[in-house]
């Protein structure tokens, strides 16, 4: 099948420049559960050129439920590399990066640069701190997802023009680690492949300055208009001013 085939109801959309575009992208989706499973699928699927994918951890039978990633045959394997596999099984034109690797202080700055978007498939807050400091020292777009249960959230962060997620949510959740459906996960995980797939062609209107917030329970979604918080120990005043002061000779 040739590419012009594959693309043919979205060129449509977005035009042969968005979807070369799409080719060109070179993105990072961190984390490979469920949120990443439907952000590779789909952006695998739509174009994208260059996928590096994150995770540290194993593919369990109970991760089933969720992560579309997998199957019972890869129980046991790294999941970055089982992810891999699907990955190429859709696509062979998708260069995938896979790596089997923490998310923490140390190895963030490797694993951003070098990429035009980072895609939050995160399972906890800490490491999404962690992902959001590194968006805003590198200046590269993070797009971030969270689920719980049947709810969900996305928002779209533009260093040094939207809030960061420190704005948005201040101190953890104590909902992380809640009981999660699929469903939520595909929702969520759609809705930041959506949200990538315009800011990568330059489509539509993006989660810009806003939260959306998802109640699969009552099948409703609404968005909140958010603001930069100028005492944010991410990106405030404070925060600039020690970034400054860092690199004062």
């Amino acid at each position: 099948m040739s590419s012009d085939e594959r693309f043919l109801r979205q060129i449509p959309l977005i035009g042969e420049e968005g979807q070369e575009k799409l080719k060109k992208a070179r993105i990072l989706i961190a984390g490979a559960g469920g949120l990443g499973s439907a952000i590779a699928t789909y952006l695998a699927a739509a174009g994208v050129g260059y996928i590096r994918i994150v995770d540290v951890d194993i593919v369990e039978n109970s991760n089933l439920n969720r992560q579309i990633l997998y199957h019972e045959p890869d129980i046991g394997a790294c999941k970055v590399e089982a992810a891999e596999k699907t990955i190429r099984a859709l696509s062979h034109d998708v260069e995938v990066d896979a790596i089997c690797r923490h998310i923490d202080e140390k190895t963030v700055r490797d694993l951003v640069r070098g990429t035009d978007l980072i895609i939050d498939g995160m399972d906890n807050f800490a490491a999404r701190y962690i992902l959001n400091s590194a968006s805003l020292d590198e200046k590269i777009p993070f797009i971030h997802g969270a689920v719980n249960g049947f709810y969900g959230q996305v928002t779209v962060i533009l260093p040094g023009i939207t809030p960061c997620l420190r704005c948005i949510v201040p101190t953890p959740p104590t909902w992380e680690r809640n009981p999660i459906i699929g469903v939520t996960c595909g929702v969520i995980g759609c809705i930041e492949a959506t949200e990538a797939f315009k800011y990568l062609t330059g489509t539509g209107e993006i989660l810009k300055n806003r939260l959306l917030l998802w109640d699969g329970l009552r099948g409703e979604a609404e968005s909140l208009q958010i603001m930069r918080y100028p005492d944010c120990i991410d990106c405030g005043s404070s925060a600039i001013e020690q970034d400054v002061r860092r690199f004062r000779v």
